[in-house]
């Protein structure tokens, strides 16, 4: 599957350092220590709906994660997935009377399309479940043969993971058992589901049912995969037994995360599946939690096709940190246009401040945990004094728009 064709980043100059992110399992940040390729891999969207806002400021976090080690002279190798067959699909797909062949497609083409309006850097691998199962059933099969999964004798065919296999289990989520039952009723799992060893254990292999797409699973019969095996098949394929980080939604946390870390470390031995577990907050609308439920999301195709530019909606994005929950209002994309009017004014500017003292500010407000407030307060400072005509420095305008551009992602 292709990615968007993407951008190019600009050089800054001087050097820099990788960031250091909150990791989820340790519960505090930690600095990156990324060898000379840093590994990255990050959820995408299950293509039954269009890109909403809660999708690109998730984006918008690992986005900034690459420019970051980019920007500190690290090649990455990132990995972004796509779950083009799963429950929900299949649910809008019957719901719509559509081929939801049809609509994985559409909406995934229309997801390439935002992301590269937002000027996200594209994945060196975008990959879907379909294309991935046959590995995928090699994998259940492997824990199957090791006795880490088992087949329900209900007659579906139906696989599961034990969470016995995992003794650590948990470790990442930092959850209680009553927690994680919650979440795993309300987040895809079936913890009620009679047969399991463990209400907790997750699913790896759903055996053929009638009017569903099925692929041949080998000695697991027809069926199709698991989400949680679907990642973590994907980037053990793709990056190797052991990663730099694994992003998400904060939603994903449990089960999703916790599951595809513990398959992946029980196919291969080693733990931690990822030096860091890296989660973006969710996106509210006027006061409420923005879901497809709902019927309250923000679309970015929507804002587009309204004329909205999306650097607009990207610096509004960043106006909050990554790891909290925030709202999105009329008054938050309102004042992401005048920001973005006016650093695009202040770089038209002859002269300003030292363009060297605010490159330096603005990589040490993200080096600390992707600081966006801090380091749009940065340029917001440089941006008034440039308009006020303080400052000499000729040559700063232009590298404040190439850094702004390079570490921030928005173009002027």
């Amino acid at each position: 599957m292709d990615a968007w064709t993407g951008h190019e980043v600009p050089k800054l100059p001087g050097t820099s350092t990788p960031p250091d992110l909150y990791d989820s399992a340790r519960r505090e940040v930690a600095p990156t220590s990324p060898g000379q390729t840093a590994t990255m891999y990050v959820c995408g969207i299950t293509p039954y709906d269009a890109t909403h806002l809660g999708h690109a400021a998730t984006m918008i976090t690992f986005d900034l994660v690459q420019r970051l080690w980019r920007d500190a002279g690290h090649d990455v190798t990132y990995v972004q997935n796509v779950t083009d067959i799963d429950d929900p699909l299949l649910e809008r797909a019957t719901r719509d009377g559509e081929d939801w062949i049809v609509l994985a497609m559409r909406e995934t083409a229309l997801f390439r399309e935002d992301m590269e309006a937002l000027r996200m850097i594209p994945p060196a691998h975008y990959v879907g479940a379909v294309e991935s199962i046959p590995a995928i059933a090699a994998h259940v099969r492997e824990l199957v043969a090791g006795g880490a999964a088992y087949t329900l004798d209900d007659g579906t065919g139906d696989v599961y993971y034990t969470i016995a296999a995992s003794p650590n289990f948990g470790y990442e989520s930092n959850l209680s058992r009553d927690e994680m039952l919650k979440l795993s009723a309300e987040r895809g799992g079936d913890p009620e589901r009679p047969g399991k060893r463990d209400p907790l254990d997750p699913l790896l292999w759903r055996g053929a049912r009638d009017g569903e797409p099925a692929w041949d699973g080998g000695d697991l019969g027809p069926g199709r995969p698991g989400w949680h095996i679907e990642c973590a098949t994907i980037a053990l394929g793709l990056l190797g037994n052991r990663i730099d980080v694994q992003g998400g939604g904060n939603d994903l946390l449990y089960p999703h995360h916790e599951c595809s870390a513990a398959h992946a470390e029980r196919l291969t031995g080693e733990a931690p599946f990822a030096a860091h577990y890296v989660h973006a907050g969710m996106i509210g609308l006027d006061g409420e939690k923005m879901s497809k439920s709902k019927g309250n999301l923000v679309f970015v195709s929507r804002l587009r096709g309204d004329g909205v530019d999306p650097m607009a909606v990207r610096l509004a994005l960043l106006t909050g940190h990554y790891r909290t929950d925030r709202q999105w209002t009329d008054d938050t994309l309102k004042t992401g246009q005048e920001r973005l009017a006016r650093w695009r004014s202040a770089a038209e500017a002859p002269a300003g401040p030292s363009g060297e003292g605010l490159l330096a500010a603005v990589r040490e407000a993200l080096h600390h945990d992707l600081d966006t407030p801090a380091a749009i307060a940065v340029v917001d400072a440089w941006a008034d004094a440039a308009l006020a005509g303080t400052g000499d420095d000729t040559l700063a305008p232009v590298l404040m728009s190439t850094t702004v551009d390079a570490l921030l992602g928005v173009r002027l």
